[in-house]
């Protein structure tokens, strides 16, 4: 009997693209919905094109440089603190390394082996590569799951960069009469798009995704246009 292709087996799972994909659909999402917002909302309060051009672009710049480095910096310091638990636990294998041996058999033992077996286990992940079995089955940290600062700074920014450049170009070529409504109607249907993308690059729902995006995307950009409408100061 052959034995399995493990790298094969696991490219019919998606679970070892979550991190850049969520940080790339958090991004273009708010980007799809931080420049519509705020061109809807000074469209409601505008008389002319221009000034809802100049904030939708301010926005954009704005937004994905922010969402970049904002990405960056709570990865990083995800990323720190699995660096501090790892040196934590290096230094606990050094010091107590029949007590580190006892807890990994004891978390085995947790997941369904026997006690006997448990140990045993234990012992040849200890002799092959105790700290990383300790990393991987006591911290829960592995190659899917360990933050990736850059990686996600870059998807995020990106994905916001591209999800913004749509409603910015809705402004750049609607008359503004009809501008706020395009704009809402256009942003429903990138994040229709938006949301079935996702759904089809990780191998969940795609129904699920789309009504998800489009729910929550539907109640910012209908808030952002009464706060234009109520407090719509002419802006020229």
């Amino acid at each position: 009997m052959e034995s399995p292709d493990v790298e094969s087996y696991l490219k019919k799972h998606y679970i070892h693209r979550s991190n850049w994909l969520r940080a790339a659909v958090l991004g273009a999402n708010d980007g799809i919905l931080s420049t519509s917002s705020i061109a809807i909302g000074v469209t409601a309060a505008s008389s002319s094109s221009q000034p809802v051009i100049l904030a939708t672009l301010a926005g954009l710049v704005a937004g994905a440089l922010s969402m970049s480095a904002g990405e960056y910096v709570s990865v990083s310091s995800q990323t720190d603190i699995e660096n501090a638990d790892i040196e934590r636990e290096k230094l606990e294998l050094q010091e107590t390394p029949e007590l580190e041996l006892q807890y990994l058999a004891q978390i085995y033992e947790q997941r369904g082996l026997k006690r006997e077996t448990a140990l045993l286990v234990a012992k040849e992940m200890t002799e092959h590569d105790a700290l990383a079995a300790h990393v991987r089955d006591e911290l829960g940290i592995n190659e899917i799951s360990q933050a990736k600062p850059l990686q996600a700074a870059a998807a995020s920014g990106a994905a916001f960069t591209v999800g913004g450049i749509l409603p910015f170009l809705v402004t750049l070529f609607a008359p503004l009469k009809n501008m706020e409504y395009l704009l809402y109607a256009s942003a429903t249907i990138f994040l229709i798009i938006l949301g079935a993308v996702a759904a089809k690059t990780g191998g969940s729902s795609v129904m699920r995704a789309i009504l998800r995006v489009t729910f929550w995307g539907t109640i910012a950009m209908g808030l952002t246009a009464l706060v234009g409408h109520v407090f719509g100061v002419n802006i020229g």
